[in-house]
């Protein structure tokens, strides 16, 4: 990170006398400032700078593309899954807004992450006392970034902290971590519940973008989704980097700013993009198999969930074993069990009463 800061010192110098002004690398440039300053605000400039203009538009986008999906299929009723099995129905829609959840949920992490993100190193030079900077300087630099940026930068009140504890920036990557981990949770639900498109769940249509397979004609594969996956494991290695960077912290400076900064801004780029790729050539083009959900839904043995009331978990879960085991369907099993009348069987099992 020294070296950095000396080689933009000396670029910066080198710009100004290209225009007839000379100015010294380390008397003029440096001025009021130490690499130890510097660098670490910088470092939250850059992540701040990412997360705000990056990230957040892009997630709130595919946020926004959940929810107008989310608005189109409002009474569709499907089979939900839990432990891969079949369990109890949800309507379409309802699973459609955990998505969305699962991108705005972690934007609401990031912004606060930001708060953090905010407080600069800068003004605290060589070890935290603010040597060779006269008083007020940090909040001078604090304003100047704010007009240009846009963002509520500001001076770290205690500066010994600011220039050895990278605590914000695991923070911060954590939320983007947490970004992650929901973006592959919902690419999985999306490329199972797309596969086949006759030998798999087949509940959803996803856009064919491209051939799928070199050998196999006719071939779709769920590229997208796969994309979003790959960008999330190296995101969360990418956190597991900045973890350890952040402990390496000595007495008055951590010197492991520069493996931060590359693994923060390789993860934000790659959320910002994954997710404004996933938006526009999967998300945006999704539409939901309705004979096959139905399907699923009228064939689904755990409808039986809605019988305990009536005939209790037992009885319950012998009519569903006994039509498992007889390849009949669940109001079969119920009425040569003598269990309910079929017209009591109608009137209690409605999948429309279980959402």
């Amino acid at each position: 990170g020294t070296q950095t800061n000396m080689n933009v010192n000396e670029v910066i110098a080198h710009l100004a006398a290209d225009r007839g002004v000379k100015l010294h690398p380390n008397d003029h440039v440096n001025a009021s400032q130490s690499s130890n300053d510097t660098y670490p605000s910088a470092l939250h400039i850059a992540a701040a700078m990412s997360v705000a203009n990056q990230v957040l538009p892009a997630a709130e986008r595919l946020a926004g593309a959940f929810g107008r999906l989310e608005a189109a299929y409002p009474d569709l009723i499907r089979i939900g899954r839990t432990h891969l099995q079949d369990a109890t129905p949800l309507r379409f829609a309802q699973e459609v807004s955990g998505w969305r959840e699962l991108v705005e949920a972690p934007c609401r992490m990031l912004r606060a992450a930001l708060e953090e993100l905010s407080r600069l190193a800068i003004g605290g030079t060589a070890v935290g006392t603010g040597l060779n900077a006269p008083k007020g300087y940090d909040e001078l630099v604090c304003g100047e970034l704010r007009a240009l940026t846009g963002l509520d930068f500001r001076p770290d009140p205690n500066k010994f902290h600011a220039l050895t504890s990278k605590d914000a920036l695991v923070f911060a990557h954590g939320a983007l971590k947490a970004l992650a981990a929901n973006l592959m949770k919902i690419a999985n639900d999306i490329r199972w519940q797309a596969s086949g498109p006759r030998c798999g769940m087949g509940e959803l249509h996803i856009p064919e973008n491209e051939p799928g397979s070199s050998i196999m004609p006719g071939k779709v594969n769920p590229t997208q989704c796969e994309a979003v996956t790959m960008a999330a494991v190296q995101v969360m290695g990418n956190d597991a980097a900045i973890g350890f960077a952040a402990s390496q912290g000595n007495f008055q400076l951590n010197v492991f700013l520069p493996v931060s900064a590359y693994n923060f801004q390789l993860s934000a780029r790659l959320l910002a993009d994954a997710m404004e790729s996933f938006r526009v050539h999967c998300v945006e083009g999704i539409t939901p198999n309705v004979e096959r959900m139905e399907e699923n839904l009228n064939n689904s043995l755990m409808l039986v969930t809605c019988l305990t009331p009536e005939i209790g978990y037992e009885k319950a879960a012998e009519c569903a074993k006994k039509a498992l085991h007889d390849g009949t369907t669940l109001k079969e099993a119920v009425l040569s069990l003598g269990l309910l009348t079929a017209e009591a069987f109608d009137e209690t099992v409605k999948p429309e009463k279980m959402v």
